[in-house]
């Protein structure tokens, strides 16, 4: 019997203390598709750990650890949705690299495809759309506004470019159009244009301001009760368009709200890294066999940057539900919960580097860095309560690499660390 791993943490005021850490959870991956919940996880990218990767230089991105990562979502029967916040887009993912990774993530999902690992952990004819989607704007253009006219255009042009690569379309909140829409109405027309050029159903994104306060008042109104009327009205314009919504709005009563009046077909991804547990198990119509199916409108499906960090949780969750089991899969999303909570607190827009952080404690990529220079936006004992929080919730795959790379962290910012019994300095 082997002594426990301990953890040291730095707390706020400066202080260490250290903690017992068991081993990483037993997350058993799928060995055949996840039936009761459709789920992407929003992900990141890996930059070169040599490269120019400060504030405003291109993105310098390693494409093999990128790629890599998203084959490990892959294996978890999780779909990967790309080119989106997660990835830094709009904070260091310039419009060259991310249609580079739309392209390269597209093309990694037709050779995972040919893997039967991968392939079995999907349904019988699922395509590129299924493994992956990406996200569509207008921030190519990089003109501070921009005609409804030119908006369109450039939302055709990401979207003609994004369908030619085989994935999915997510159709997200454009800043131009923020800038200069004066009613609910130019929405309207905006996104009826849009969706006319769509040759597959797109999920439509609507992203709050904890994430961008450059979308306050997006869809006309302020008050999310009279914009959510308004994402309704281009829904029910025309449903065969629309293959869901992803709402991250970080409020559940508002998702439900608009959940409960979406057409049939129509699904609610939630992008509510703060109460997923309960939007995704659903209310009160838990499975009660394996593979009986839930109420439609009573549960969400999701699409959260969450997971990036916890795939292998929110896999086994939704295996949970399949084997009958809602309280099994509650108890797993309340622990991941718990650490997303903390990973996408306040500025919640700085989540990504709680996401690129646990990427590396879990041996994704080399180095703790992330494109723009963004891996400094947190504190020392915020990542140290993340590391915690992982901890003592399942999240960490691998306790000792993990203890191992956050002890040389605290070293080089000059905390007297003890190296540990067969770890390196």
């Amino acid at each position: 019997m082997t002594d426990a791993l301990q953890l040291t943490l730095l707390d706020e005021d400066g202080s260490l203390r250290r903690i017992a850490v068991d081993e990483a959870a037993a997350f058993a991956r799928p060995t055949s598709p996840l039936r009761s919940r459709v789920v992407y996880a929003a992900v990141h990218v890996v930059p070169q750990a040599h490269g120019d990767n400060t504030p405003g230089a291109p993105a310098d991105i390693d494409w093999d650890a990128t790629l890599a990562f998203r084959r490990t979502m892959w294996s978890r029967g999780l779909g990967v949705a790309d080119a989106m916040d997660t990835a830094q887009r709009n904070m260091g993912l310039d419009p060259a690299a991310t249609r580079e990774l739309i392209a390269r993530t597209a093309d990694a999902a037709r050779e995972a495809l040919e893997d039967p690992q991968i392939a079995a952990v999907f349904p019988d004819g699922a395509g590129v759309r299924d493994l992956v989607v990406a996200g569509v704007s207008t921030d190519q253009r990089s003109e501070h506004e921009l005609s409804l006219d030119q908006i369109v255009e450039a939302y055709r042009e990401q979207l003609e470019a994004t369908e030619a690569t085989g994935a999915g379309a997510v159709l997200m909140a454009s800043r131009h159009l923020a800038r200069v829409a004066t009613s609910a109405a130019e929405y309207e027309d905006v996104y009826r244009r849009v969706l006319d050029a769509a040759t597959e159903p797109v999920v439509l994104h609507w992203l709050g301001t904890a994430f961008d306060p450059q979308l306050e008042g997006y869809f006309g109104d302020a008050d999310t009760s009279v914009a959510a009327k308004t994402l309704l009205r281009i829904i029910e314009a025309d449903p065969a368009k629309i293959r869901g919504v992803k709402m991250s709005l970080l409020d559940d009563a508002a998702e439900i709200a608009v959940r409960e009046k979406l057409p049939p077909g129509v699904r609610m991804l939630t992008g509510d890294d703060f109460h997923f547990s309960h939007l995704i198990v659903g209310d009160g119509t838990g499975t009660t066999e394996p593979g009986a199916a839930q109420v439609p409108g009573e549960y969400s499906d999701a699409l959260l940057g969450a997971f990036a960090a916890t795939a292998p949780a929110a896999s086994a969750a939704v295996q949970a539900l399949d084997a009958g089991d809602p309280e099994e899969a509650r108890r797993i999303l309340d622990a991941s919960e718990e650490l997303g909570r903390h990973v996408f607190s306040t500025p919640t827009f700085h989540y990504k580097t709680g996401v690129a952080f646990l990427a590396w404690l879990n041996g994704h990529q080399r180095a703790f860095t992330m494109v723009g220079g963004m891996h400094s936006a947190r504190s020392l004992p915020h990542l140290s309560r993340t590391i915690e929080l992982a901890a003592t919730t399942g999240n960490l795959e691998d306790p000792a690499l993990a203890a191992e790379r956050w002890h040389a962290m605290l070293r080089l910012a000059g905390y007297d660390i003890p190296i540990l019994d067969g770890a390196t300095a």
